[in-house]
């Protein structure tokens, strides 16, 4: 088999329903450009059967890669695993639930051609989904744009195709609390978006809740922004100068009114906001020491099972890297 132009990577989990239709709609896809492709399905601790159907597919055809995974380990990382084991010079991201339609990489592909290293898809229509999944998604989309100090393109996910020079940028970044598109719009290059439909899920039920979510836009904020911390501390600032004024009525009051200072109440209101804006902000704090913990105990980001051998090596590449794929001069 001829090492493949194109790779195609679909993390897999509890998918059973989806893969068959996913198998056939990618390989007619990939079939068309001419060029040699595999498709790699990352198994993410399946337990419906999907990896069973994984090996069969594999097993009629050597283009399909399995990557099984020894447990569950997320979305994000099974989606890191397909990176690393790429062997494509363009490589495509697509979620196994066909909401992301195969016949889209076509019009990736032709971006890639002409010079763009990061395509990502943009959904112009959303099919088949609630209003609050909808309401929820725009806000998540907006507040990320807004907060955080890369700009990620609006109404994106993962489903985008990467060229191999950014690709192996992305991969010699190991953090664990991963966001991979934000990584992707902070590692630069030629990117361009691509309009597209998305569809309703063929099969299955949905394997990303709203706590999922919420944990998705943390990773995104806690990885990208400060601005958390600065808020804190604007808001710290504010009430300081808050209760420096509110003190300095009470006394005037005090002085030329014969104003009671002894309101237990209100002190007491006042004590339990303070303790929850101090409570909060611990909190804010804890989710970055949190991370920097993670990333000392210096564990693999995840483990595989069965798979193919040789995939991606991080040692190789230095963490100065110039567009040429060489490691710079320091001298």
């Amino acid at each position: 088999m001829s090492e493949p132009v194109f790779s195609v990577i679909a993390p897999i989990y509890n998918e059973l329903e989806n893969l068959p239709l996913l198998y056939a709609r990618v390989k007619e896809v990939m079939d068309s450009t001419g060029e040699p492709w595999e498709l790699i399905l990352v198994d993410d601790g399946s337990s419906d059967g999907s990896t069973d159907v994984m090996r069969s597919l594999s097993a009629e055809d050597e283009r399909v890669r399995p990557v099984i995974f020894a447990r569950n380990f997320g979305h994000q990382i099974a989606v890191t695993a397909g990176m690393d084991y790429s062997r494509g010079q363009a490589v495509t991201i697509i979620d196994a639930d066909l909401q992301d339609p195969p016949e889209v990489i076509l019009d990736l592909i032709a971006k890639w051609r002409e010079g763009y290293q990061i395509v990502y898809a943009v959904r112009s229509e959303r099919e088949g989904e609630s209003w609050f999944k909808l309401t929820t998604a725009s806000l998540f989309y907006k507040l990320i744009f807004k907060i955080t100090d890369v700009k990620i393109p609006l109404n994106t996910g993962d489903f985008r195709l990467i060229d191999r020079k950014a690709l192996d940028v992305i991969n010699n970044m190991r953090e664990r609390n991963r966001f991979l598109r934000g990584m992707g719009a902070w590692v630069g290059f030629k990117q361009i978006g691509v309009e597209y439909k998305r569809h309703a899920r063929h099969a299955g039920q949905s394997h990303y809740p709203l706590k999922n979510m919420i944990r998705l836009a943390l990773n995104a904020i806690t990885g990208f922004s400060t601005y958390p911390l600065k808020l804190l501390t604007n808001g710290g600032v504010f009430l300081v100068g808050l209760s420096l004024v509110l003190l300095l009525i009470y006394l005037l009051l005090a002085i030329f009114n014969n104003f009671d200072l002894t309101y237990v109440l209100a002190t007491w209101l006042t004590l339990i906001f303070l303790a929850g804006v101090l409570l909060i902000g611990m909190g804010i704090l804890g989710e970055y020491i949190g991370r920097t913990y993670d990333e000392a105990k210096g564990r693999p980001l995840y483990i595989v099972a069965e798979g193919p051998k040789e995939p991606f090596d991080p040692t190789r590449l230095d963490n100065k890297i110039n567009l040429e794929g060489t490691k710079n001069d320091e001298n």
